[in-house]
């Protein structure tokens, strides 16, 4: 379970960003809420994570720093040698001549390729630097505190110049001569060493693997062609759609995928109608559910991340509710998957918890802060945070005139 991620001079964060989901010890031990953030611990984090804040405010950046550093583990070996990273600093001169800083903190095995050892703390950071033009990995670094010192150990450093020195529980021995020759100044080591099939980078591609978002989706016209395409090699998939398309009431009975003269076609049959609809005529809302359906149930499957910006823009304000019960519900979420979404509907902090709540605003100067609900002095749990949101207690509103 993620529990901690840090951002800095990324998009429209400068200054440092701490986002901390770790609760009060003290919290209730709330049904479905919250979970330990490793098998064992007594810390613990939520599954859902919900942001709030005006339009413009950095919301989708917190999202989007998540999805970077998952991307970047994960298929940053796919770049070309001169291939553009795909982020932005700070749009000033002084953003812009500064390194980004982003880091992550998770629950891992104390001896990695171990799943029968004890939990700890991991931590992944990286920095990079360079011109617009030439970026590049000033450095990268996976530490751990492992049992039973639970001292902070580093696992692999790289350095600006490609240097990489690891402990020997990361087992580089056999890999280091190959990874001097292929390591790319603008890729992950661990996307790099997962190619060569290096055990523990392999476990760590595996894991951010589990982290599913649309964020990075480009807004295309060939999105939707490609989710049905996804459907289509996936039945498994159009199966469990199925089963909650009329549980969401969706007025749909059944999707099916069928063989088209252009590739496969997406057809519905509706309660009442007598034959089965194209998707091109299927409301908006239904289809933006359709494209981020498999995201959430990926997550539930595998335990991983589903990162989802702007979920509630186009699904009923019932139905964003039930979604949020597949992350509570142990059946449904057997593994501890967490949701991260961006919201503007205010009036799904009347279902949240507050330490499930982020906010962000933005300052004068442009420059996005990020703050927990949790962290506001003096809220009580049972306060209505919807009224006292709009009311301005929280702040992070929209100013109006």
């Amino acid at each position: 379970m993620l529990f901690e991620l840090e951002i800095e001079n990324f998009f429209s964060i400068r200054d440092k960003q701490v986002v901390d989901l770790r609760v009060a010890a003290n919290a209730p031990d709330l049904p479905g809420r919250l979970s330990p953030i490793w098998p064992g611990a007594s810390d613990r984090a939520p599954k859902v994570v919900a942001i709030f804040g005006p339009n413009a405010a950095g919301k989708s950046t917190i999202l989007r720093a998540l999805s970077f550093i998952a991307w970047f583990a994960r298929e940053s070996f796919q770049l070309s040698p001169t291939g553009r990273l795909p982020y932005e600093r700070f749009n000033s001169v002084e953003g812009q001549s500064a390194p980004t800083r982003l880091s992550l903190s998770f629950g891992g095995h104390s001896e990695p390729e171990d799943e029968t050892s004890p939990a700890c703390r991991y931590t992944y950071s990286l920095e990079l630097g360079g011109s617009n033009a030439a970026q590049q990995v000033v450095s990268e670094a996976l530490h751990y505190w492992p049992e039973p010192a639970r001292r902070k150990v580093r696992l692999f450093e790289r350095s600006a110049e490609g240097k990489v020195v690891a402990a020997s529980a990361f087992k580089l021995t056999g890999f280091r001569q190959a990874l001097e020759k292929v390591l790319r100044p603008n890729a992950s080591v661990i996307a790099t060493l997962a190619q060569l099939k290096h055990p523990i980078a392999t476990q760590l591609w595996e894991a951010a693997n589990t982290i599913s978002s649309n964020i990075l989706i480009e807004r295309s016209d060939g999105v939707e062609e490609q989710m049905v395409r996804h459907y289509a090699e996936n039945p498994g998939l159009v199966e469990a759609l199925n089963r909650e398309i009329e549980r969401i009431d969706l007025g749909i009975r059944t999707m099916r995928v069928e063989s088209g003269p252009n590739g496969p076609v997406a057809l519905f049959t509706h309660e009442g109608h007598d034959g089965p609809m194209p998707l091109v005529l299927e409301s908006h809302g239904t289809r933006m559910f359709l494209r981020l359906y498999p995201f959430l149930l990926r997550a539930l499957e595998t335990g991983g991340i589903a990162v989802m910006d702007e979920l509630d823009t186009a699904i009923h304000p019932l139905i964003l509710p039930e979604i949020l019960r597949w992350f509570y519900d142990p059946s449904r979420n057997p593994h501890d998957a967490q949701l991260w979404m961006t919201c503007h509907n205010a009036s799904l902090l009347e279902e949240l918890i507050k330490e499930e709540v982020l906010f962000c605003t933005k300052s004068p100067d442009g420059r996005t802060e990020v703050y927990a609900l949790q962290d506001v002095q003096a809220v009580r749990r049972d306060e209505n945070y919807y009224r006292k949101y709009l009311g301005g207690t929280y702040g992070a509103l929209p100013q109006i005139g």
